[in-house]
């Protein structure tokens, strides 16, 4: 009789099992990081008569029951979707419906699109947000009294508030995008507001912020007035900024999810050129110029508000609150077939039960540290952060102030 443990399948069952979890012999006794690759398909850890049991399983288990046998197929193409000709468990049309989808990269329904561009003119009011101070710079000074006519403070004192109304906005934002990202102290505003309104309904209540804001500039009667509302201004921003790209990843495809959300740079330098077209065109409006630049940022932000009415809401954030019927109509509306959207759907959910088996115990601080422990996180961290601090460094984004002009010309708009 041979021994089990030089049989081949005893082999490759311990080569899976070390390739999925390489720091299970580590002697130290660390604990393992939970930021690993799940390089493995879970469901090709299955047979697929269990694969299909366990999928029929979950649509009944969730208020699906209907949808059973559909996500028995969507299981299979999703354990192995290099092989829908041989799987005679799907019609026709199935099978052309993903054949078509992984011919055509690009492929999707209306609503994804619509979603998607709702994404972008998200990510383009941050730019217009940005360009308005740099219009109303050359008169909003004077009005207020910090600046002469040549557009020079004049105290000290003076060019620190001019200088203060115009970078409150990014200290605001960046604050919130970044505590919302390294920790729960910065969650106690993105945190609460996706947890009970959902990725559409943050969205939606930051569109508000947004338009309101740049409204209230434009009739601010005081410097402090216009400190208060572009203070405001940049919390609405830093939460959609922390919200936005979520909400896309969590709609987009696997195949264009990356591009897609790499898309978020593009608009905002977008936002940017047309809110130095607005500038232009109201420049010569005599003393309220500066209040039609400011206030101008109110129209991608309205259009992003009005808009999201008509998106679904994030299939993950739904199934993640239990919502799983919920869910899945979500996400048939986000994909050209229905055996598609039981795919993503059913894979969405088999990789965040993954996630929560990996996770398991680990703390804000333990997840942190990965941050620096890791390698490859280490070097990832490394590069991106230069990345950054160098893209800053280049002046792209500095304004100039009134003394750094020779005078408070509009033709250097």
């Amino acid at each position: 009789m041979a021994d089990d443990k030089g049989s081949p399948d005893s082999r490759d069952e311990k080569h899976i099992d070390m390739a999925r979890e390489p720091e299970m012999a580590d002697p130290s006794g660390r604990r393992k990081s939970v930021a690993l690759n799940i390089i493995e398909n879970p469901l090709k850890r299955s047979s697929r008569e269990k694969t299909v049991a366990d999928a029929r399983a979950f649509a009944e288990s969730h208020e699906m029951a209907e949808y059973a046998d559909l996500y028995g197929r969507a299981a299979l193409v999703a354990r192995d979707s290099n092989a829908i000709e041989l799987m005679s468990e799907l019609d026709e049309q199935e099978r052309h419906a993903l054949a078509y989808e992984r011919d055509h990269k690009w492929h999707g329904p209306f609503m994804l699109w619509y979603s998607i561009s709702l994404c972008a003119i998200g990510a383009a009011t941050q730019g217009w947000d940005q360009t308005g101070s740099n219009g109303a710079n050359l008169s909003f000074p004077q009005e207020f009294g910090l600046a002469n006519e040549k557009g020079e403070p004049f105290t000290e004192k003076d060019e620190w508030i001019i200088g203060v109304v115009n970078a409150i906005i990014f200290l605001t934002a960046g604050l919130i995008t970044a505590v919302t990202e390294l920790g729960n102290s910065g969650a106690f505003i993105v945190d609460p507001l996706n947890h009970y309104l959902g990725r559409r309904g943050e969205i939606f209540f930051t569109a508000c912020i947004l338009t309101a804001t740049p409204i209230g500039s434009a009739f601010a009667q005081s410097w402090q007035g216009l400190f208060a509302a572009r203070f405001v201004l940049g919390i609405g921003i830093g939460a959609k900024n922390a919200t936005v790209p979520i909400y896309s990843a969590e709609m987009a495809p696997a195949r264009i999810r990356g591009a897609l959300v790499m898309f978020w740079q593009l608009w905002v330098v977008a936002g940017i050129f047309l809110g130095f077209c607005a500038n232009v065109i109201v420049k010569d409006t005599g003393r309220i110029s500066w209040r039609l630049q400011l206030g101008s940022a109110f129209i991608p932000s309205f259009i992003l508000g009005c808009g999201i009415f008509f998106c679904p809401e994030s299939p993950r954030w739904l199934m993640k609150h239990g919502k799983h019927a919920k869910g899945f109509q979500s996400m048939v509306r986000l994909r050209a077939h229905p055996i598609i959207a039981a795919r993503d759907f059913y894979y969405s959910w088999v990789i965040y039960e993954e996630e929560l088996k990996i996770a398991r115990g680990a703390g804000y601080f333990s997840r942190l540290w990965d941050c620096f422990a890791v390698p490859r996180i280490r070097r990832a961290n490394y590069g991106a952060s230069t990345v950054m601090i160098a893209q800053q460094m280049c002046g792209i984004n500095s304004k100039s102030t009134p003394r750094q002009m020779p005078s408070a010309d509009s033709n250097i708009l």
